[in-house]
């Protein structure tokens, strides 16, 4: 019986050079995936929603990213509440940990791990 195809998802921003290197990975393993530029299309709640199902905020949050670090103090503390981090990913989509590469719907990975992505299309 034939293997049914993945529907595979990068969820970024081009300029970002772990997506870039996602991407690449993809292309170069021959695996087809649609690139969603979240500072084009957006993110909308119900998207972040879907995606905590797989993953934490902690997770999906990147406070290492120099958008976090460019916060108000105000706008940190609203990502304490599941709703406010919600919010704040929906207005600033830079915060989101990149790539978030999901297959069949559901979130596989967060940022570029070779390793990770291997293990994932094996």
């Amino acid at each position: 019986m034939a293997k049914a195809a993945k529907t595979v998802v990068v969820y970024g921003i081009p300029n970002c050079d772990s997506v870039k290197k996602a991407r690449v990975w993809l292309e170069e393993h021959g695996i087809e995936f649609e690139f969603y530029d979240f500072k084009k299309a957006g993110v909308s709640n119900a998207l972040v929603q879907d995606w905590l199902k797989d993953v934490s905020l902690d997770q999906l949050i990147n406070k290492r990213g120099t958008t976090w670090r460019g916060l108000s103090e105000v706008h940190k503390a609203e990502a304490d509440s599941t709703a406010g981090a919600i919010a704040l990913m929906s207005h600033k989509p830079s915060i989101i940990k990149r790539p978030v590469i999901a297959v069949n719907g559901r979130v596989k990975a967060l940022g570029f791990a070779a390793e990770q992505l291997e293990a994932i299309f094996a």
